[in-house]
């Protein structure tokens, strides 16, 4: 049975920076707040004249094929992973299929919010290790500013949440690179963090589109303390099994990247699993919270700083809206 492995990482976000002092001219807020209560102190948001999901995936995936020193035509599918799909529908993957050149290729979309890269991760590594497929291309990316209601009213969201796109290239090799991937999810949670409209359960007049332009119908509801208790125990959860299931132990991890939700949790994380700074890769603070992005985004950046090396032990976990929850355990 072949095995899979990451070949490549690349990303992509947006040029325009959004500080917490410009934030502040918009809501009332400070960098002080935001920096207590998330660890942000910017973000990037993008250009809607110029800057789309797809279009940020496809640069994330130039740059992942130029490590890679591959070529577009090698990719034979795409696992594309996103709460916020240019179009309702289509997903978002065929339109990556279309930006890269590659029509005719399968593509699949997987809405699980925070934790979607790694449900598409772990849907990648099924596939390679069936044989169906060598070379794979995950994507996680989102546009997350053009929702926001940049006011007093929404700053307990708006000043969390950016832009940008994270991928990785997955490719069948003789050696378990993915050693495993676990994956769940508890539907009682779901209203505790999630958009309602537009959705399609409701009669057509209850959503016109002057009651879907209206913020106070489309914005995100969060619960903070439901998911900040549910999110410390999950994320201790699943990164314990993924070592139990591979007879390893917390010291043996070379980096744990976590999916950037807030610092405070990363912190709570690393305190409860006793582990040292130089085994927590966190970048909320540079992008703040890119959901489905977040966790390609840093992997990459920690790549290219020299903090992911060869036979090193990386472990990847996510919790979000759903509530769902995951990890994945990779050897470098």
């Amino acid at each position: 049975m072949p095995y899979s492995k990451i070949a490549a990482l690349g990303h992509y976000v947006p040029e325009q920076v959004v500080t917490n002092a410009y934030l502040s001219t918009l809501m009332d807020t400070s960098d002080e707040w935001i920096t207590e209560r998330t660890g942000i102190k910017e973000r990037r948001w993008i250009d809607p004249a110029k800057d789309t999901v797809a279009n940020m995936s496809a640069k994330a995936t130039r740059m992942a094929l130029e490590r890679a020193g591959l070529k577009e035509k090698d990719i034979e599918f795409i696992v594309f992973a996103t709460i916020t799909p240019d179009y309702f529908f289509p997903g978002s993957g065929v339109l990556l299929q279309r930006e890269l050149g590659l029509e005719g290729i399968g593509a699949l979309d997987i809405r699980n919010a925070c934790s979607g890269f790694i449900y598409a991760l772990s849907v990648a590594d099924q596939y390679i290790k069936t044989g169906m497929y060598k070379t794979i291309l995950v994507v996680g990316a989102e546009i997350q500013s053009t929702a926001l209601d940049v006011t007093t009213r929404g700053r307990n969201t708006a000043v969390i949440f950016g832009d940008g796109a994270g991928v990785a290239i997955l490719q069948a090799a003789d050696k378990p690179g993915i050693l495993s991937t676990h994956l769940h999810a508890d539907g009682r949670f779901a209203e505790e963090l999630y958009v309602r409209d537009p959705g399609s359960s409701r009669p057509r007049e209850e959503r016109q589109p002057e009651q879907i332009l209206d913020t106070t119908h489309y914005k995100v509801v969060m619960n903070g303390n439901q998911v900040f208790k549910h999110a410390v125990t999950r994320f201790t959860e699943a990164i314990e099994e993924a070592l139990q299931a591979n007879n390893l132990r917390k010291d043996d991890i070379s980096l744990l990247i976590p999916h950037q939700a807030n610092l405070r949790i990363s912190q709570f994380i690393q305190q409860k699993m006793e582990l040292s700074d130089s085994q927590v890769y966190n970048n909320i603070m540079r992008y703040g919270n890119t959901t489905a992005a977040s966790i390609p985004i840093a992997m990459s950046e920690a790549w290219a700083e020299g903090k992911i090396k060869e036979n090193d032990l990386i472990c990847l976990a996510a919790f979000g809206s759903g509530f769902t929850w995951a990890s994945a355990l990779l050897r470098w």
